[in-house]
């Protein structure tokens, strides 16, 4: 039995551990907040069942776990200069000595869904074994759609210095490889980003990594695209023409997948 009240009043207590005027662990935990309403959201409009509705909702709740702890050893949330966050999760939560999965929920028939989900959540989808079972590649996919969405959020909504650690990006430059990448819906390789542009174009390519049609569906009505897009000019021309046709290619890809999924 999943009892989602509790397993938000153990989230409570837990982040009563950190310190909550911290900007940084304010907007994780408001992060983590939003993303399990929109697991739960997103299962809803998958019309799954009430059970998997709320394990939706409370891998959610637990996919970020990892990274209290990881802020107050490391002061950052940069897996590349600490710790892979989602690893980290799932060792706050299951490590035999003080795992704190069962303050979350009592049962325990949904520990394996409830790991993987986590430890795959945050991972290129290249590296997503296949060995998983149908549920926990459901919820695994429920949970990386719906942790993008949140992020998108955060991109629309919130300063350009916390998402990017500088509030002006108009002199910034789109860099050639990136730019074809995209175009050519190939795997954006972060290690080819040189500038915050690079990383600007990197989350819009989420639009060819989403899971579901539904989740693209959220993203259109939401209109988080549009509201990235405009919040940006660059004054180098051949960036400002390069933008604009990203921003054209995410439309398209928009329309036809759900046109094709006839949502």
């Amino acid at each position: 039995m999943i009892d989602i009240l509790k397993a938000k009043k153990a989230f409570a207590e837990y982040v009563k551990n950190y310190d909550i005027k911290n900007d940084k662990i304010r907007l994780k935990v408001e992060h983590i907040e939003r993303v399990s309403q929109v697991a739960k959201k997103l299962a809803t409009k998958l019309e799954l069942e009430d059970e998997d509705i709320k394990l939706a909702e409370l891998i959610g709740l637990l996919h970020d776990i990892g990274r209290f702890e990881q802020l107050k050893q490391y002061n950052t949330f940069v897996d590349k200069n600490s710790i892979n966050h989602g690893e980290f999760g799932v060792h706050v939560l299951f490590n035999k000595k003080d795992g704190v999965i069962r303050n979350f929920i009592e049962d325990k028939q949904y520990d394996e869904i409830i790991k993987k989900s986590i430890l795959n959540h945050n991972k290129d989808a290249l590296y997503i074994p296949d060995d998983l079972t149908p549920r926990e590649l459901l919820h695994t996919k429920i949970i990386r759609d719906s942790d993008k969405i949140d992020i998108l959020n955060l991109l629309t909504f919130e300063k350009k210095e916390t998402a990017w650690e500088k509030a002006d990006l108009s002199d910034d430059v789109i860099s050639d490889e990136i730019y074809k990448e995209f175009m050519e819906q190939k795997r954006i390789n972060y290690g080819h980003r040189k500038s915050s542009a690079d990383v600007l174009v990197g989350h819009f390519a989420y639009v060819f990594d989403f899971n579901f049609p539904e989740s693209l569906e959220l993203v259109r009505e939401r209109k988080y695209f549009e509201k990235i897009y405009n919040r940006f000019e660059f004054n180098n021309k051949d960036t400002m023409d390069k933008y604009k046709k990203i921003y054209k290619k995410v439309l398209e890809h928009i329309e036809n997948t759900l046109q094709n999924a006839k949502i």
